[in-house]
């Protein structure tokens, strides 16, 4: 018996995610706990409720299905008292809008490869592929470990995204994959802690021996303003890059969807006033890194 993965969302016609059309799959449960996190629903390991208010037509049919007595009458929608909630998803099966939703579903490399493959046609004809993401997707070491196999043994390219926290133990799976999507943050160690939640020094250790091990890392760097966009960042990033001979760098600007989300989820934003980078933040910090002899790729 195959070992099951806990997916929040399979997204078809991925085109930020690797080369070409892909499926991008986001696997739930993360170590980091990034204040501009974009995917908030796959940060736990567990699924959880999402709500979203603003499709909800008070029709009841949640407050029936619930055992736990969580829902209860608000001004414009049913609200959920969260402590009592069991994340069962009885409300969600009866609600008719999609206001309420579960994220996280198990699901096994086997089943999973059958959803890939429903969009094969399109990922062939484009040169694209199977990316996963999260999340962590180290977090999943065997599951993630048995979808790459099975994603190769079908004639798919494989590419995985990850923060690179995890012991080298789980990190040494993408080394299946075709592409790694390699994410750096921050170079200051007190900087990375107080943003991400946890240190660097793993990070930056399994990112110079990926890129010694496996021929197509492509780091990325979230430009975030007021957080790890000021000069000596974005330089020593920079150095880093350069220096285990890699020449290739993905800027990915903020965007505010994981506001709506973590609203959506119960949880404040934590960077609620941030707006994403100006085109003017985003063009010095692409000099920046181009004067350390880097092809700089600006993401949207």
């Amino acid at each position: 018996m195959g070992a099951t993965g806990l997916v929040s969302i399979i997204e078809r016609f991925a085109v930020r995610d690797g080369p070409g059309i892909r499926v991008a799959v986001f696997l739930k449960g993360c170590p980091l706990r990034c204040w501009w996190c974009h995917n908030p629903e796959t940060q736990h390991t567990t699924p959880e409720l999402l709500l979203r208010d603003d499709r909800c037509i008070v029709c009841g049919s949640c407050v029936e299905a619930c055992e736990h007595e969580a829902i209860g009458p608000a001004e414009a929608a049913f609200a959920t008292n969260r402590s009592r909630c069991a994340s069962c998803g009885d409300c969600t099966d009866l609600c008719p809008t999609g206001a309420r939703a579960l994220v996280g579903t198990r699901i096994t490399a086997p089943e999973l490869l059958r959803e890939i493959d429903k969009d094969r046609v399109f990922m062939e004809q484009s040169g694209g592929g199977v990316t996963f993401s999260g999340g962590e997707p180290l977090m999943q070491p065997q599951f993630l470990d048995e979808a790459l196999r099975a994603c190769r043994a079908a004639g798919l390219h494989t590419a995985v995204e990850t923060s690179g926290y995890a012991p080298w133990s789980a990190t040494a799976v993408v080394l299946r994959a075709d592409l790694v999507l390699f994410d750096l943050k921050a170079f200051n160690d007190d900087v990375h802690h107080r943003v991400t939640g946890v240190s660097n020094q793993r990070i930056l250790d399994n990112f110079r021996r990926l890129a010694r091990d496996h021929p197509a890392v492509r780091p990325r760097i979230p430009l975030i303003p007021g957080v790890n966009d000021d000069e000596a960042n974005i330089e020593a990033l920079g150095r880093i890059i350069a220096s285990v001979g890699l020449r290739e760098v993905d800027l990915l600007p903020y965007h505010t969807t994981g506001k709506a989300k973590s609203e959506q989820l119960g949880r404040p934003s934590l960077l609620s006033n941030v707006a994403p980078p100006s085109p003017e933040a985003l063009a010095a910090a692409r000099r920046q890194l181009e004067r350390c002899d880097l092809i700089v790729h600006v993401e949207g």
